[in-house]
């Protein structure tokens, strides 16, 4: 079988399914971003603008894409075993699993009122993180530490919440510096709490697999509201009962 009879094969009849030209579904739900003039960063979830039945096609479309990157790339993705699948498996990777948090709703979160008028701080974690560098698209793995300062008015919500929430946000292309500001942001809106803390220390894999292959390095950053910045011993607090927490 040529190169040539191949396209043909798997070309055509998807260009079919995900659609050609102004036709594709990812031109689609671009043009309705544009036109409700949403931004669509890798970090922003575009979940309202993608139609039931689209992710499904979108994963095609993006299929076909990876698969025209493997052969760029002089990879026979006909004849060897290992790569005839992986444009498939990739784009499904993307748009279900590391990617996800840019194409699902916000999970459900419910909140409590402060029944107790709990005004003491709470330390959430370590919670567990994946999500992938936005410049080269490798992994960044680590952990996520949340303090709450809650009044009498603040909602409270489950433990479970505060990982799915997480997991959400970093489940997009990200650099960690927004993303830790994208969580305190949602937990802010949802909790409205005296003070909040969000600290995450992580690996990135664009400085292990690639540049410097500097196998140790982490970054470590913060953010403070309310409280947190207003109060030096309720920040010491929080912080050493973190590095506590760490060891």
């Amino acid at each position: 079988m040529t190169d040539k009879d191949s396209r043909d094969r798997s070309g055509s009849g998807g260009q079919d399914q995900a659609g050609s030209g102004d036709e594709r579904v990812s031109e689609r739900i671009r043009q309705r971003l544009l036109q409700a003039r949403q931004r669509f960063h890798a970090n922003d979830n575009i979940s309202r603008f993608v139609e039931p039945g689209e992710l499904d096609a979108l994963a095609l479309e993006v299929e076909q894409r990876l698969d025209d990157l493997l052969r760029s790339l002089v990879i026979d993705i006909e004849q060897d075993h290992n790569t005839r699948e992986t444009g498939r498996r990739v784009a499904k990777m993307y748009l279900r699993e590391i990617f996800a948090g840019r194409y699902t709703p916000a999970p459900s979160v419910t909140e409590f009122p402060n029944v107790e008028q709990l005004n003491e701080l709470m330390i959430i974690g370590p919670i567990r993180v994946r999500s992938a560098c936005s410049h080269h698209l490798c992994p960044i793995i680590g952990k996520l530490w949340v303090g709450v300062m809650p009044n009498q008015h603040s909602n409270l919500i489950g433990l479970s919440k505060y990982a799915r929430l997480a997991e959400w946000i970093m489940c997009r292309p990200q650099i960690q510096e927004e993303a830790v500001t994208q969580m305190a942001d949602v937990l802010q809106e949802k909790m409205n709490p005296d003070g909040l803390a969000i600290v995450m220390e992580a690996e990135h894999f664009c400085m292990h697999w690639r540049g410097v292959r500097d196998t140790d390095a982490k970054m470590t950053n913060s953010v403070m509201r309310g409280s947190f910045l207003t109060n030096d011993s309720l920040r010491r607090e929080f912080l050493t009962l973190l590095n506590l927490n760490r060891g």
